[in-house]
């Protein structure tokens, strides 16, 4: 009588949510769709969609946006055919990609740790992976998937320090930022160091890189991208229940079968080595995986982790960037990374306000 009770009451739960419970006849399995959440990654999805036809369709030579898709789909002349294909479509796919990694990897750590203001570019992953790769180029060790691997393994190994100087006796998301903040500065003292000791090239080189740029992306920098998300994305997918057991605590996480620490673990690895990609193939582009998140779950309304809408918002703003920094200044072309820089700064301007006025800001 009390499960038949407790099932009720759930249903009424989920209803009075705006969701709908579907099950899968004769099996016990079931999953809840929440038809806002679709509606809204379904208008994201065809909005990217048309975000990366005008990024294609834009530059020194402005292309009509029917000729654009027409070259995507196999058909129009071969001078459309070779802008397009050759010149653009690297940049917009890379673009997208690393959009949907930032956007991602921005959700899962703000999930983790409940903190809006806990993405990996202010709490020291994206500073590992910079610093780190920034050696290597300096040591002429970025070539072919160098850049990649050293990004990586900078990424992953500033989550490693992170967790290890937070842990005691167990971690909190609030100790993660914390010592986050301060891996971020150590690793940015190190980087200018670099930069200070190296040749005039060398240091303009790195420093377009660590601005955050898509310019002269090519097939080479979409390949490893492209891979890296289609083993990495299933793999969150299928850490999705323990990351909505996370973010209702310790405690109730523990209740639910979720074994925190570990999940933690797993899936502080999962964020680094997506925003250690996506830095790789277009430098720590600022502010994506800060804003992308606190978006999408002001359009979905869900009280879980809107991945798949933060993805999508996330490659939503890198294209926007991308199309504004050659578009809006006549004659300069401006890093992606400064744009989104400035669209993000009074983002976490209000973040900080918003939490200081609800008692959350620490």
């Amino acid at each position: 009588m009390t499960s038949t009770t407790e099932a009720v009451s759930g249903a009424k739960a989920v209803r009075r949510a705006g969701a709908v419970v579907v099950r899968v006849p004769r099996t016990r399995a079931s999953w809840v769709v929440r038809p806002r959440s679709v509606a809204v990654c379904v208008a994201l999805a065809v909005t990217v969609a048309c975000a990366f036809v005008v990024d294609l369709a834009l530059g020194e030579l402005n292309l009509p946006f029917t000729e654009v898709v027409a070259s995507l789909a196999g058909d129009g002349d071969e001078v459309t055919a070779m802008v397009v294909h050759d010149l653009r479509l690297p940049r917009a796919l890379v673009a997208l990609l690393c959009g949907v990694a930032f956007g991602v990897s921005g959700a899962i750590f703000q999930s983790i740790t409940r903190n809006p203001l806990a993405s990996p570019d202010l709490i020291g992953i994206s500073a590992g992976s910079g610093m780190v790769a920034t050696a290597g180029m300096l040591m002429g060790l970025g070539a072919g998937l160098g850049l990649q691997v050293l990004a990586l393994i900078g990424g992953l190994g500033a989550a490693l320090l992170i967790y290890l100087l937070a842990w005691n006796g167990g971690t909190t998301g609030f100790r993660i930022i914390l010592v986050g903040i301060g891996i971020a500065s150590l690793c940015a003292s190190v980087t200018s160091y670099l930069l200070l000791k190296a040749g005039i090239y060398q240091v303009q080189q790195a420093l377009m890189w660590l601005t955050g740029s898509l310019n002269a992306r090519g097939w080479e920098h979409v390949g490893p991208l492209a891979l890296s998300l289609a083993l990495l994305l299933p793999c969150v997918a299928a850490l999705t229940p323990w990351l909505i057991g996370l973010q209702l605590g310790d405690q109730s996480a523990r209740v639910l079968g979720v074994p925190v620490q570990g999940a933690r673990i797993a899936l502080l690895a999962a964020g680094a080595a997506l925003v250690s990609f996506g830095t790789a193939a277009a430098g720590p582009i600022a502010f994506v995986a800060l804003i992308s998140p606190q978006i999408a779950l002001r359009l979905v309304r869900t009280p879980g982790p809107a991945l798949v809408a933060s993805g999508l918002v996330g490659a939503l703003v890198v294209l926007v960037g991308d199309v504004l920094g050659r578009e809006l200044l006549s004659g300069i072309e401006l890093p992606v990374g400064v744009v989104t820089g400035v669209i993000g700064a009074p983002v976490l301007l209000w973040l900080l306000g918003r939490m200081n006025r609800t008692g959350t800001g620490g």
